[in-house]
């Protein structure tokens, strides 16, 4: 009896730019036998969920696209969100990736079957789907992470985090709460800072911005990028240029070259101490950790807020929250109508990557076995037990400043692992196990020289970091590198077989 043919040949999981690029590179190949499966009921994951005010990309938008798809529409040097949700649109138009989108499916586990070699998908409607391969492309960060507080669930307002913004709430004369002063803060508190009667910044931790060239893209350029696409691409190459001097060289080889970053947290300290006229606030929003350790960013309009009469910086810890408002340690009470949270998301732990149960070879989860043996992957893609599966943004697989640097090179990986299986017409690809130690080794070396590990974050409560001190979201290389290992890379570090 000969086996029963899996559904698909490939399935994958996201319709964000991962997925998105996965299912274009499956495309290219004349691969077609595939499906995208996405919870929500449109694409676009971050760029479709957030859309609060002053939302715009916080690296320079020349270089926020995928390297075979230049985008001559951008209005700004720093796109707004609603045009890079506009960009997903055009790209699962263009190259005929939205029809394979299943919108409204929520995976709740996928298993490899080692009898049949396929992985069974189970959706929270209770649908099954045989798929020969799996990408997992469901992102680096998990749910909107609410705060902690005691009594928060008691409070009398309105509560609301940024990812999950609820437009039809007046800020008019309002008094409000944010906490947090993350990338997602310093864009949301410019915008409604004209709008309320009070706002309270609660810090726990000052971020580090630079002066933004927040420049207007004119109709001429745009029509030059579209006439011209080399134009676009020249631009796209110096601003990848200088993401690799920041990002690539200056962060991963931090110990080599300190004093790039040195310069740069000068930069930072002379744009507060020019934009915030009160020294002792100065003090406060100046950080006492590397440049860095958590993702500094970009604002012409942060610091100026806290010279208005109506903005306070607080730093006081948290101590519980009223049904009236937030009490801190200090023993200071302030009544808010509104509290507003900028606290991020949960990043690499069990349910976040990836966002559903995943079972291997031998039956064991992979967030059980990442929590027994540290969160690693090869190459930040593959894991040895787990056949057949491919991660976007597994461990170690972020070495660019920008995501799309980061989804070419793990596309690029995938697209060759397939490619590769076809020239061995195999149906089984596996990572070998020496292959997959010895990168985690490499990466155990190499951090040494890392910002994460040599300069000074002990002050800087970074989600960089897990629960075993690693720092698995950032991998100790320069982009450069990933993108020649994304070619080169020998498949000899893969099983290739027939099965099944």
């Amino acid at each position: 009896m000969s086996p029963t043919p899996p559904d698909l040949e490939v399935l994958i999981i996201g319709a964000g730019f991962s997925g998105l690029g996965a299912g274009i590179a499956l495309k290219k190949m004349g691969l077609d036998n595939f499906a995208i499966l996405e919870r929500a009921d449109d694409l676009g994951g971050t760029w479709r969920d957030n859309t609060y005010p002053g939302l715009t990309v916080d690296v320079a938008s020349t270089s926020y696209s995928y390297g075979f798809e230049p985008y001559p529409e951008w209005t700004r040097l720093y796109a707004p969100g609603s045009e890079v949700k506009a960009y997903a649109d055009h790209c699962a138009q263009k190259y005929g990736v939205r029809q394979h989108i299943r919108f409204g499916k929520t995976v709740t586990s996928a298993t490899y079957d080692d009898k049949t070699n396929t992985w069974l998908t189970r959706t929270a409607g209770g649908e099954e789907i045989r798929s020969r391969f799996l990408v997992s492309a469901t992102g680096l960060f998990g749910p909107p992470k609410l705060p902690t507080i005691a009594g928060i669930e008691g409070f009398a307002g309105t509560i609301m985090h940024t990812a999950q913004w609820d437009h039809s709430v007046d800020f008019a004369g309002k008094r409000v709460a944010v906490i947090g002063t993350g990338a997602t803060a310093i864009q949301v508190i410019p915008e409604i800072v004209d709008r309320v009667a009070s706002l309270d910044v609660y810090q726990r931790t000052p971020i580090w911005l630079l002066p933004k060239l927040d420049l207007k893209i004119s109709d001429g350029v745009r029509q030059l990028f579209r006439n011209w696409p080399i134009a676009q691409r020249a631009t796209r190459v110096v601003t990848n240029a200088l993401n690799e001097l920041l990002f690539g060289l200056g962060f991963s080889h931090y110990r080599q070259m300190p004093w790039l970053f040195a310069w740069l947290e000068k930069v930072g300290v002379d744009h507060i101490r020019k934009q915030v006229n009160d020294p002792a606030l100065q003090e406060k929003l100046i950080p006492r950790y590397s440049f860095f350790c958590k993702r500094p960013s970009f604002s012409n309009v942060y610091f100026p807020v806290f010279n208005r009469p109506h903005v306070s910086l607080v730093t006081a810890a948290i101590e519980r929250v009223t049904p009236q408002g937030i009490v801190c340690r200090d023993g200071t009470t302030r009544d808010v109508d509104i509290i507003l949270c900028a606290t991020g998301y949960s990043v690499f732990e069990k349910g976040i990557v990836p966002a559903f149960d995943t079972f291997g070879r031998d039956g064991t989860e992979i967030g059980d076995y990442w929590n027994r043996n540290r969160f690693r992957s090869f190459q930040g893609i593959t894991v040895p037990n787990y056949p057949n599966y491919f991660m976007i943004f597994g461990p170690y697989s972020a070495a660019s400043a920008s995501w799309f640097g980061m989804i070419d090179t793990q596309v690029r990986h995938l697209a060759r692992c397939l490619k590769a299986a076809r020239k061995h017409n195999a149906n089984y690809i596996e990572v070998k196990q020496r292959a997959f130690d010895d990168d985690f080794d490499k990466m155990m070396k190499r951090r040494g020289n890392q910002l994460l590990f040599f300069g000074n974050c002990a002050a800087s409560n970074s989600y960089y970091y897990d629960k075993h001190g690693d720092a698995p979201l950032i991998r100790p290389a320069t982009q450069f590198g990933m993108w020649l290992r994304s070619h080169f890379v020998s498949m000899n570090n893969y099983i290739f077989m027939q099965r099944g």
